[in-house]
């Protein structure tokens, strides 16, 4: 474990001193909050912030998450990779430093997030309701850090990885139940919506708010992070060896 703190602390350190990265990665979710949760329902019926501010919450680890493949595409282009393989530490603490310095900057920014929609009207939920959401988080941004790792082990330069952020982002969370209920989603989008690792996310974190215990949206959420930890683990050997 010193070997991954060592990491943590490392990757914190050039974080903080990049202050434009880091008011950017709150500035966006922020906005989404503010201006299409105060504007935007215009019909809807009950509070839109508490429909809203679960895929603000998802999108925000999402965007987080993904830049954990950019950490090690940086390591890997400036040639820091290879001289932390060299050391000698367990090569997984470089993967896994990655994914829990990723899952904290995530965290932390969706407390932010979670206090400023109380501020501006969103309902205040119990402690339990809180540790299951953060759960809910935690679960999802493992899931997406690893998979942002696996892809950046295979791909060449930073370049191609903005891309397939790019790819990858926006189009999930635009066919994602982030912004409307199902009901009002055209049929081909409520179809994709259903099978959106978004949407899943997001439904499990409106359930625990209207005072349900999603515990299978949980377990699967335990499985599916689980599976793709092993394959994240086993490119990453195989990769790096």
């Amino acid at each position: 474990m010193k070997g991954v703190s060592t990491y943590i602390y490392r990757d914190f350190i050039r974080w903080i001193r990049y202050r434009v990265g880091v008011i950017s990665s709150l500035v966006l979710p922020a906005a989404w909050l503010i201006f299409v949760g105060l504007a935007l329902p215009v019909t809807f019926t009950g509070n839109y912030l508490d429909f809203i501010t679960p895929g603000i919450l998802v999108m925000t680890i999402l965007t987080t998450g993904i830049s954990s493949g950019s950490l090690l595409m940086f390591d890997k282009i400036l040639g820091f990779l290879n001289k932390f393989l060299a050391m000698p530490v367990p090569r997984e603490s470089i993967l896994v430093s990655k994914i829990l310095f990723i899952l904290f900057r995530g965290l932390l920014q969706a407390t932010i997030i979670l206090l400023l929609a109380v501020l501006i009207g969103a309902t205040i939920m119990n402690p339990l309701q809180y540790g299951l959401t953060y759960l809910i988080l935690f679960l999802f941004g493992l899931f997406i850090s690893a998979f942002s790792t696996t892809v950046a082990l295979y791909l060449d330069d930073h370049d191609s990885f903005a891309a397939f952020t790019a790819m990858v982002t926006m189009p999930l969370f635009f066919t994602s139940s982030a912004l409307m209920p199902y009901s009002s989603m055209p049929g081909w989008l409520s179809a994709i919506a259903h099978v959106n690792p978004l949407s899943f996310a997001i439904d499990a974190i409106r359930d625990i708010g209207a005072g349900a215990i999603p515990v299978i949206p949980i377990l699967l959420l335990v499985a599916f992070t689980a599976v793709i930890l092993v394959i994240t683990g086993f490119v990453f050997r195989k990769v790096t060896v």
